[in-house]
C-alpha cells in the first residue's frame, strides 16, 4: 500500500495515477475518513491522558463521576473508530502503487496496447497444417480433459504420460537457470493468510476476485508463489548487507478466472490450477530498476534456451496490477492461437516480471537496515521463471512436426527419463 502521508501530501498526483490506471477508488472518501480517524484518535488519546491522571490522584466523588464520563466517551470513540477504520483500510489498500514515468497512459486494457521492447525469433511457419495443443495432446495422449471434468470440474486436466514428464522437465530446467543466478529455491505453502494477500496487493474479497477463499478460515489458496514468498519476511527488518535476498520457488497456483469469460481459454490457456516456477527479490531501494531488469534477462534465457519466438512488452497503465510499478512480459509465439483477423497465430502472455518498488513491503511491514542504523522499507520484485500450462503450450504449438509428433527442446531432454528427442503416441 502507499503512505497514508504521502496521499495527504499530493492528494491530486494520487488522483491522476488513479485515473490513468483505472482504478475505482474514491480518494477524497479516502482523505475524509483519514481526516476523521486522525481526529478520533487525538480525541481518545486526550481523554486517555486525562484519565491516567486522574487515577494518580486522590479520587472523590466527583472524580469519579468525571471518570465515568470519560469512559463512556472512549468507549464511544474506540466504536466509532472501529466503525471507520475497515472502509478506510478498503479504501487505502486499493490505491495502486505510483508508476514509472517511461509507462505508456493508456486507458484501454487490451494487450495490443502495450508498447513492443523487442522480439526474439520469428514466427514459427510451417510447411504443413499445424495443430493446436489441444488436438496435439489428444493424438498424443498427453492430456485428458474429460476425466478432469468429470472428477474436478471445468477447466482442471490431467496430464499423461510425456506431458507429465515435459512439466517436471521444465521445472527443473528453471530451476537450474534461476539457481545459477544466485536464487535459492523453496517449495511453498499453497495457501495463505488473507491478511498477508492483501498486504502484497491482492483483494481476497473483492467481487471479482481471483482468489479461492477456503471458508470458515482465513486463508486463501495462493495464486502465485510471490504471495508466500513476499509474506516470508513479513515485519522483519534485514540488513542491508544481506539485500539482495533471491529467492525463486515450485509451487501450485489456484484461479477462479473470474470475469475472463471473452478471453481466450482453449484447452489449458486459462486453467483454475497450474505449477509455477516464480522469482522474487527483496531489495534495496537504489537497486530495485537493476533487480528488475535482471528478472527479465533471466526470463528471456529461459525461453531462448527453449528456442520459443517471444517479444518483451511493456505494460501501460491501464494493463498493470495494483501492487506494480512496472511491469514487462513476455508474449510467446503460438501457432493454435487465433489472432483478432481470425487466422491462426498470435502472440500470448508467457511469462510477467514486476517491480512493486515498497507497496508490498509497507503493506507487510518489511524493512530493511542500512549503514546509518536507519530503517526504510525494501523493495520487492517477481517474474515467472515458467508457468505450466502455458510453457507447454508453446513446446507443443511450435515444435510439432508433420506426423504429428512433437520435438522436445534439446535443453530438456537430459531432464527426462531415456532423454527422448520426440514425443510420439505409444
Amino acid at each position: 500500500m502507499l503512505d497514508i502521508k504521502f496521499i495527504r501530501d499530493n492528494a491530486e498526483l494520487i488522483k491522476r495515477n488513479v485515473n490513468n490506471r483505472g482504478a475505482k477508488v474514491d480518494i477524497d472518501e479516502l482523505l475524509r475518513l483519514d481526516a476523521a480517524r486522525r481526529e478520533l484518535e487525538t480525541t481518545l488519546d486526550n481523554l486517555r491522558a486525562k484519565r491516567n491522571r486522574a487515577s494518580k490522584t486522590k479520587p472523590t466523588p466527583d472524580i469519579i463521576a468525571e471518570m465515568k464520563k470519560i469512559g463512556e466517551k472512549i468507549k464511544r470513540g474506540e466504536e466509532k473508530l472501529a466503525d471507520l477504520t475497515p472502509k478506510y483500510k478498503e479504501l487505502l489498500y486499493a490505491v495502486p502503487n505510483l508508476t514509472h514515468p517511461d509507462v505508456r497512459i493508456s486507458a484501454d486494457e487490451d494487450e495490443e496496447d502495450n508498447p513492443v521492447l523487442e522480439t526474439y525469433g520469428k514466427p514459427t511457419k510451417f510447411k504443413f497444417a499445424p495443430l493446436d495443443h489441444v488436438q496435439l495432446a489428444q493424438n498424443l495422449d498427453l492430456i485428458d480433459f474429460d476425466r478432469g471434468v468429470k472428477v474436478s470440474g471445468a477447466k482442471f486436466y490431467y496430464l499423461k504420460n510425456q506431458a507429465a514428464l515435459l512439466e517436471m522437465a521444465l521445472i527443473q530446467y528453471a530451476l537450474e537457470i534461476a539457481t545459477k543466478h544466485g536464487y535459492t529455491p523453496f517449495i511453498t505453502p499453497d495457501m495463505a493468510k488473507q491478511d498477508i494477500l492483501a498486504g502484497l496487493g491482492f483483494n481476497p474479497r473483492d467481487q471479482a476476485t481471483q482468489i479461492y477463499n477456503i471458508e470458515n478460515s482465513d486463508l486463501s489458496l495462493i495464486g502465485t508463489a510471490e504471495i508466500t514468498l513476499g509474506g516470508y519476511h513479513k515485519d522483519e527488518v534485514l540488513e542491508e548487507k544481506d539485500l539482495p535476498k533471491k529467492y525463486v520457488a515450485v509451487s501450485h497456483c489456484f484461479r477462479t478466472e473470474a470475469g475472463s469469460y471473452s478471453k481466450f481459454s482453449k484447452g489449458i490457456f486459462r486453467v483454475h490450477q497450474f505449477t509455477k516456477v516464480e522469482m522474487f527479490q527483496y531489495a534495496t531501494p537504489d537497486k530495485s530498476e537493476t533487480a528488475h531488469q535482471e528478472i527479465l534477462e533471466i526470463e528471456k534465457e529461459i525461453f531462448k534456451g527453449l528456442g520459443i519466438p517471444f517479444r518483451v512488452v511493456d505494460h501501460s497503465t491501464a494493463d498493470l496490477g495494483t501492487p506494480a510499478y512496472r511491469t514487462f512480459d513476455l508474449e510467446a509465439w503460438l501457432p493454435g492461437k487465433p489472432n483478432k483477423n481470425g487466422q491462426m497465430g498470435d502472440w500470448a502472455e508467457i511469462t510477467s516480471a514486476s517491480n512493486c518498488t515498497d507497496y508490498q513491503a509497507r503493506g507487510l511491514n518489511i524493512k530493511y537496515k542500512d549503514k546509518n542504523g536507519d530503517k526504510n522499507f525494501v523493495h520487492t520484485l517477481n517474474g515467472t521463471a515458467v508457468a505450466m500450462s502455458r510453457t507447454p503450450i508453446a513446446i507443443m504449438e511450435n515444435y510439432q512436426r508433420a506426423d504429428g509428433s512433437v520435438e522436445i527442446p534439446k535443453v530438456l531432454r537430459k531432464y527426462i527419463p531415456g532423454k527422448p528427442k520426440v514425443i510420439k503416441r505409444k
